[in-house]
């Protein structure tokens, strides 16, 4: 989701790698659940985040997708995010207790709260947002150990190429006015992306790359 303000604006303006220290360490949020709520439809999934739930809630996507997910617009792109539900807007995955019942698979976004990321030409850094969290007198943390993801570097070099492919049908949507085609390249990337299952005997990163040099050659012929 593109932001039109400055680093300085929403961090502490410093850019971080996956080896730095940063106070992002909420101390397991006890007593705290304020970032489970009133998120709209901010919380975006990626097609890892999507696979990841499938297969741990053992769902399919297309079960997950309309009931504890919704799809929503972010920059023109119809894109899964965590459903909010009731009076106060709370995470579906929330429990009684206020705290996340899927902890263990957890969203790339929840992962990474409070810290985000900032895009530039050839990759990205991770920043510290400074309005996001209530918890004060947070302790530092390396930025790795609190993202908690297998294969951290694989998992990084997907997120840029996400990232990127999306902008790439972006793209694609401000050189044209034909409704048509917009709604079939998103219904093509949902489909492709996030409906169809991923094979749980073959790894993700390799079926996901599969699938995005054919995505990438669709745009390449004007889709």
């Amino acid at each position: 989701m593109r932001r039109e303000v400055t680093l300085e604006e929403i961090s502490d303006g410093k850019l971080y790698d996956a080896n730095d220290m940063v106070k992002a360490d909420c101390q397991e949020c006890k007593g705290c659940c304020d970032c489970c709520k009133g998120m709209g439809d901010s919380v975006l999934l990626d097609p890892y985040d999507v696979c990841r739930l499938s297969r741990g809630l053992q769902r399919t996507p297309e079960d997950l997708i309309g009931n504890v997910l919704e799809l929503g617009i972010s920059d023109g792109n119809i894109l899964p995010h965590l459903a909010m539900k009731g009076a106060e807007e709370r995470c579906v995955f929330l429990n009684g207790e206020g705290r996340c019942s899927i902890h263990v698979i957890r969203p790339g976004f929840c992962r990474l709260f409070p810290l985000g990321r900032y895009y530039s030409e050839d990759g990205f850094k991770y920043i510290l947002q400074i309005h996001e969290c209530a918890k004060k007198n947070r302790s530092k943390i390396k930025v790795k150990k609190w993202l908690d993801t297998p294969d951290l570097k694989q998992y990084e070099k997907f997120v840029w190429d996400w990232h990127q492919f999306l902008l790439d049908v972006q793209e694609v949507f401000y050189q044209t006015e034909d409704t048509e085609l917009i709604r079939n390249l998103n219904m093509y990337v949902l489909s492709r992306f996030y409906y169809k299952v991923y094979e749980e005997k073959r790894d993700f990163y390799e079926q996901f790359y599969e699938r995005l040099e054919e995505a990438k050659k669709l745009l390449s012929l004007g889709v």
